[in-house]
């Protein structure tokens, strides 16, 4: 009993995927900026991350979707994609949050899942692309959002059961397989509306 809480106020697992998927995260981030930068000093030119008509950069990143509130999405990764880096080395170094601090993470983590899951619909079904440095931001949102999720549920950050503490603690352990299917999930959606397979082979 006394690992199991002990797992849960420090979570080393989930610190060590935060600090990963965080640095992963502003690394895409940063690489389509200077992408956005390239594309603004030299008009008419392609990205370095234009492969072909589906897969790339470009379209998406002078789209208005490319720029949901004003500015770059990418600007939202730099900054954003901090804030996961600094919990995860906190937890590391020994840090314990209290549960309105989870709660006030996983909010913003359910922002960017949000975001995320709009800007794969649209890449899908309005600009027909798959940008390459936006597709590794689904990958690492993704499973971020289901980890910091069922975390707060499991220390109670969230009112729920009991049983669904103790459910979202098992699940923990599924996370992989979660993530796996939701990439199968918007891989299916992929070919079945830009038939991806027989572009690229």
């Amino acid at each position: 009993m006394g690992r199991v809480t002990e797992s849960r106020n420090r979570p080393v697992a989930l610190a060590v995927w935060l600090v990963l998927a965080g640095a992963v995260g502003w690394w895409a981030a940063y690489s389509l900026t200077m992408e956005r930068f390239h594309l603004l000093m030299n008009p008419g030119t392609a990205a370095a991350c234009d492969f072909n008509f589906l897969v790339q950069c470009g379209a998406n990143l002078t789209s208005p979707q490319g720029s949901v509130f004003g500015f770059p999405n990418p600007i939202l990764g730099l900054t954003g994609w901090v804030a996961p880096i600094v919990v995860g080395a906190a937890i590391l170094a020994g840090a314990r949050f209290a549960r309105w601090f989870w709660a006030l993470f996983l909010l913003g983590m359910a922002f960017a899942f949000g975001l995320v899951v709009w800007l794969i619909a649209q890449s899908i079904y309005v600009l027909g692309t798959l940008c390459p440095w936006c597709m590794v931001t689904w990958v690492v949102t993704i499973p971020s959002f289901y980890a910091v999720l069922l975390h707060a549920l499991r220390v109670g950050a969230l009112p729920a059961p009991a049983s669904i503490r103790r459910g979202a603690d098992k699940l923990m352990g599924w996370l992989p397989l979660l993530a796996v299917a939701s990439y199968a999930v918007i891989a299916v959606l992929a070919q079945i509306r830009l038939d991806v397979l027989r572009v690229l082979f």
